[in-house]
């Protein structure tokens, strides 16, 4: 059995690793923005799908190929990298959509986008499965699902200025750029 003490110590950092914005929370409150608390959620889910397979694929063995092979490592990195540097420029092109997402409603906002949903999902899927916080995987359910909500409670804030979100989403895109800039050039720690 695990001491106690030592079980507290890893909730402790995992919680903290959790909480500090990643690419995850970072998607999950930019969903939260556009598409609402439904779209958050949505996104949410699918984020914590992709963590599962990554779980699963270290499970099965696939986390010491990666380990003992530069290349693998290198090209899995280079591929999140260039993943959350597409997300971040998608974001910077269609900042102005989050001006016009403030003009419906919130929830005409949700309604008319029933793709939304699903593709909100396939693309948390996209980032859990390359973030590498995920091997905590409740807590970072739990944690994400919190930006979510808070998020989505501060969309109202941030619909009543088309401006205020047109520059809140590229904002959100440089730093997807930046981490995205920052995972490919960082090293293995070995």
């Amino acid at each position: 059995m695990i001491p106690v003490d030592h079980l507290a110590a890893f909730t402790i950092t995992a919680f903290a690793l959790i909480v500090v914005p990643g690419p995850s929370v970072l998607f999950v409150i930019g969903r939260a923005l556009v598409l609402g608390r439904r779209g958050a959620f949505a996104t949410v889910v699918g984020n914590a799908f992709g963590e599962y397979v990554q779980v699963m694929a270290v499970a099965f063995g696939i986390g010491a190929i990666v380990e003992r092979s530069i290349v693998v490592y290198t090209v899995i990195k280079l591929a999140g990298a260039a993943y959350l540097i597409l997300l971040g420029v998608q974001a910077i092109r269609h900042r102005h959509a989050l001006a016009e997402a403030a003009r419906p409603a919130p929830s005409a906002a949700v309604t008319a986008r029933p793709t939304g949903l699903r593709r909100a999902v396939r693309e948390g899927f996209a980032v859990g499965l390359g973030n590498p916080k995920s091997v905590v995987l409740l807590i970072a359910l739990v944690s994400d699902s919190a930006w979510a909500i808070v998020a989505s409670g501060a969309r109202t804030w941030f619909a009543r200025s088309p401006r205020r979100l047109s520059r809140l989403g590229g904002v959100g895109g440089l730093v997807m750029i930046g981490i995205g800039a920052r995972l490919a050039v960082t090293g293995r720690p070995d």
